[in-house]
C-alpha cells in the first residue's frame, strides 16, 4: 500500500452520539473517542453522600479571610499587600461587578450552521494572528496545498487553545508577546488527499506544540498586529528540549533509552489551557495525550491513563518509536506527558519546564495566585468524566521583583485532591437539576494530601509514584469524582475558586456513580460551574463551596439553576470550558458544546458573580461553524476582548469544505481562480468599531 493510499480518516466511534453541534471528529482527533470508550475511574471511592448534618452545614466551614488580592501588569507581575474584605470582596468588587467599560448588548443564539463571527452592534472583529502565518524572517508564506513540516515549523501553529497577551515593559502600550497552545490537528481539512502520507504526518506533527509571537500596535486604541520575524517570535516544536523538574527529575519512571537520565523530555502534546503566573511566566497544560501513544493497555496505569494498544489517530509510530511504549527501552515515554509546562516568553532562549510536582493527568490548565502567606498556590482540573479537582501549594514565597527565585517555585510543594460534601439530605438531589429545599446547591470540602513536605501522604507508594500516577494515588485517598473538571480559575479580586465542569454523558448510566449535590444532574449534557471560598487563606485545607450556575437553555425546558437570578432572563449557555476575569471581577465563560444541544453555535459569555445581578448570564460572540471557543482574553478597559477559534469547519474535508474563517470573501465577490480556500484557526480581536 502506497503511502499516499494508506493514509484513512480515523474511526468515528461517536458519530451519531454526540449532543448538540458536537463534532465526531472533534471526539476523535482531540480526545481520542474518550465518551466512547469506558470510564477510566473504575474505583471504589465514591462521593462523600450528601447529609443534613447541621454539624456539616456551610456556615460551619465558612472562613472569609480571603487571599490577598494580586495584582497582574502586563508584562511584570507584582502582589498587592491588600487583603479581600470580610466579604470576600474588593473595592473595585464592591463598586458593582457589572460596572464595567466593557458594555454591550447581548447577542441572541446563534444556529451552528452559521459559518461567521457574530458580535455585539458596535463591535467588529479580525484577525490577529492565524494558522499557516509565517512569524520568523526567513518563514515561507502559507501555501495549504504545498505545506512542509520545514515551513509549519516557521509558521503559526494549529488549533490555538489558552491565549494571553502580556505587554512588553517599557513599551507603554505598544508592543507585546502573544502566547498560544496548538492543541491538536485535522489533517482530513488541513491537506489535499493526494499528499503523501509522512509528509502528512510530518506537517501536522510540526502544526502542534506553542507559538509565542510579538505583537505591536499604534496605539490602546488600535488593533493589534502581530511582527514577523520579531526577535521574541518562538515555536515550540516536538523536537523542543523541556527540562522536567521536582521529584520526578531523574526518577526509573521517566528514563528512556533516548533519555537515560530521565531529566529532558523532548516536546509537549495536548496542549489546553493554562494560566499566566504572578512573574510573567505562561503555564500550558498536557490534557489529552494519551490520544499520541500506543501502549500494552493491559496495566492499571494504562488503563487509567486511557492508553491502549489500537493505533493512534496521527500513527506517529511509523515514524518514530517513542510513540509506541511497546518498543523496548520506551516503555515510560507516556510517563513524560501529562504535566504542566512553564515557559519564560520574554526569553526565546530559555528551557522550558515541565513541573512534576503538580502531578501528571489530563491537565486542562493551571491557574495561580498568591496567598496572603505568599506561598504559590496552583488550582488544576482533571478532564476526565469522574476525575478530580487538585491543588498545589508552594513551599516557597513568592518574593516580589526576583523573578529568577518566583521560577522555580512550581518545583516544590505539597500536593491536594479535592473532596466535596453536600449539605443537603441524598433525597432532594433528584438527578434533573432540581433546586435542593434550602436553595442553594452547596456544602463544604477538604483537600486530601497526596504530597506533603516531600513526603508521600498515599499509603504504599512512594513520592515519585504518586506524581507519576497521580490518579491512582488520588483514588486510593477518596477524593470527590467530577464532571469533567476542565479550567478552574481563581479571581484575583476575591480570591474564590471557580470550576468549569464542562458535561458527563455517563453520569447515572449503568454502574456509574449517579448524581450528588456537587454535580446534581444525571446524564450532564449542558455542566455546571462551582465556586469555592478557602476556609482562611488559599494555602487552607478546609473549604466552602456553592454551584455558582447549572447551565442549560430553560426556553427549551431544561431545569437549569442561575444563584437564583430569573431563569427566563439569562442567555442560554452550555459545556462551560475555559474562564477568564475582567478587571472588575465579572466572569467570563468560554463554551465547547452548543447551548443546551439544540444546535446552537459556541460562544463567549460573562456572568456576574456578586450583588443583585449575581447569576445574569449575557453571550457576548459566537463562533462560526463547528468552531469551539478558547483562550479568553478579557482587557475590559480598552474595551476589547480576544479568543482562539478552535477547529472551525470541523465536519468538512480540503476538496469539500464547510467554513472559511477567517478568511472570507466579500459579499458580491467570488475567489480567485484556482484559489484553495480552507478553515484557518486563528486568535482573533473583538473591538468597538
Amino acid at each position: 500500500m502506497s503511502e499516499t493510499t494508506a493514509r484513512k480518516f480515523p474511526l468515528l466511534p461517536m458519530l451519531g452520539h454526540t449532543k448538540g453541534k458536537r463534532s465526531a471528529v472533534t471526539c476523535a482527533l482531540k480526545c481520542d473517542n474518550a465518551c466512547a470508550s469506558e470510564v477510566c475511574n473504575t474505583s471504589e471511592n465514591g462521593y462523600f453522600r450528601d447529609i443534613a448534618s447541621a454539624t456539616l452545614s456551610r456556615r460551619a466551614a465558612l472562613g472569609f479571610g480571603a487571599a490577598g488580592a494580586l495584582a497582574v501588569v502586563l508584562g511584570s507581575a507584582v502582589t498587592s499587600a491588600e487583603s479581600a474584605s470580610a466579604a470576600g470582596l474588593s473595592a473595585a468588587a464592591k463598586e458593582g461587578f457589572a460596572k464595567s467599560k466593557l458594555q454591550f448588548t447581548p447577542i441572541a443564539a446563534v444556529d451552528a450552521s452559521v459559518d461567521a463571527v457574530t458580535v455585539p452592534d458596535g463591535f467588529t472583529w479580525q484577525p490577529v494572528i492565524r494558522w499557516g502565518d509565517p512569524i520568523f524572517a526567513d518563514a515561507p508564506a502559507f501555501d495549504i496545498a504545498n505545506q512542509t513540516a520545514a515551513a509549519q515549523e516557521k509558521q503559526f501553529g494549529y488549533n490555538n487553545d489558552y491565549t494571553d497577551i502580556l505587554e512588553i515593559p517599557g513599551s507603554k502600550g505598544r508592543r507585546a508577546v502573544l502566547f498560544a497552545n496548538h492543541e491538536y490537528t485535522n489533517e482530513t481539512i488541513m491537506f489535499p488527499a493526494t499528499m503523501p502520507a509522512g509528509q502528512v504526518r510530518a506537517v501536522g506533527a510540526a502544526a502542534h506544540g506553542l507559538s509565542v509571537v510579538e505583537l505591536e500596535r499604534k496605539n490602546k486604541n488600535k488593533p493589534w498586529s502581530y511582527v514577523k520575524g520579531a526577535g521574541l517570535n518562538r515555536r515550540f516544536l516536538n523536537s523542543t528540549a523541556y527540562e522536567l523538574t521536582g521529584p520526578v527529575a531523574g526518577s526509573p519512571l521517566v528514563r528512556t533509552v533516548q533519555d537515560p537520565a530521565g531529566r529532558t523530555i523532548k516536546g509537549t502534546l495536548g496542549n489546553c489551557s493554562g494560566g499566566t503566573t504572578p512573574w510573567g511566566t505562561i503555564l500550558s497544560g498536557e490534557e489529552n495525550f494519551n490520544g499520541y501513544f500506543v501502549a500494552k493497555g493491559t496495566s492499571a496505569a494504562d488503563k487509567r491513563y486511557g492508553l491502549g494498544a489500537n493505533p493512534t489517530a496521527r500513527q506517529w509510530e511509523l515514524d518514530d518509536p517513542r510513540w509506541d511504549t511497546r518498543n523496548p527501552g520506551y516503555e515510560n515515554e507516556a510517563n513524560r506527558f501529562g504535566w504542566i509546562v512553564e515557559v519564560d516568553p520574554f526569553d526565546p532562549t530559555s528551557t522550558p519546564k515541565k513541573h512534576s510536582s503538580l502531578g501528571r493527568f489530563k491537565h486542562e490548565g493551571a491557574n495561580v495566585i498568591v496567598a496572603k502567606s505568599g506561598h504559590v498556590v496552583a488550582y488544576s482540573g482533571d478532564d476526565e468524566r469522574f476525575d478530580y479537582l487538585y491543588k498545589f501549594v508552594s513551599a516557597g514565597k513568592y518574593i516580589e521583583g526576583d523573578r529568577k527565585h518566583n521560577m522555580t517555585l512550581l518545583s516544590e510543594g505539597n500536593l491536594y485532591v479535592a473532596k466535596f460534601t453536600g449539605n443537603s439530605p441524598a433525597a432532594e438531589i433528584t438527578g434533573v437539576g432540581n433546586v435542593p429545599a434550602d436553595g442553594a446547591f452547596d456544602g463544604i470540602g477538604q483537600w486530601l494530601p497526596l504530597v506533603v513536605d516531600g513526603a508521600s501522604a498515599v499509603p504504599g507508594m512512594s513520592v515519585e509514584e504518586v506524581l507519576v500516577y497521580t490518579r491512582l494515588a488520588a483514588d486510593k485517598v477518596g477524593p470527590t469524582k467530577m464532571d469533567r473538571c476542565e479550567d478552574v480559575e481563581p479571581s484575583l479580586l476575591t480570591g474564590k475558586v471557580y470550576v468549569a465542569c464542562t458535561n458527563n454523558s455517563n453520569r447515572g448510566v449503568g454502574a456509574n456513580e449517579a448524581a450528588t449535590e456537587m454535580n446534581p444532574r444525571n446524564q450532564n449534557r449542558d455542566g455546571h460551574i462551582v465556586e469555592i471560598t478557602e476556609t482562611g487563606d488559599q494555602t487552607s485545607t478546609t473549604f466552602s463551596w456553592n454551584l455558582l450556575m447549572v447551565c442549560g437553555d430553560p426556553a427549551q425546558g431544561d431545569v437549569t439553576y442561575f444563584s437564583g437570578f430569573p431563569v427566563d432572563k439569562v442567555s442560554p449557555i452550555s459545556c462551560p470550558d475555559n474562564l477568564a476575569f475582567d478587571s472588575v471581577g465579572n466572569l467570563w465563560i468560554s463554551t465547547d458544546g452548543a447551548p443546551s444541544g439544540i444546535g446552537k453555535a459556541d460562544g463567549l459569555f460573562k456572568v456576574t458573580v456578586a450583588g443583585k445581578d449575581r447569576g445574569k448570564v449575557e453571550q457576548f460572540l459566537a463562533v462560526p461553524r463547528d468552531g469551539e471557543t478558547c483562550g479568553p482574553i478579557i482587557h475590559d478597559d480598552e474595551r476589547t476582548v480576544f479568543v482562539s477559534v478552535q477547529h472551525p469547519g470541523e465536519d468538512g474535508s480540503f476538496g469539500a469544505q464547510v467554513s472559511f474563517f477567517p478568511d472570507y470573501v466579500a459579499e458580491g465577490t467570488t475567489p480567485a481562480p484556482g484559489a484553495v480556500r480552507a478553515p484557518r484557526p486563528a486568535v482573533i480581536q473583538v473591538f468597538r468599531g
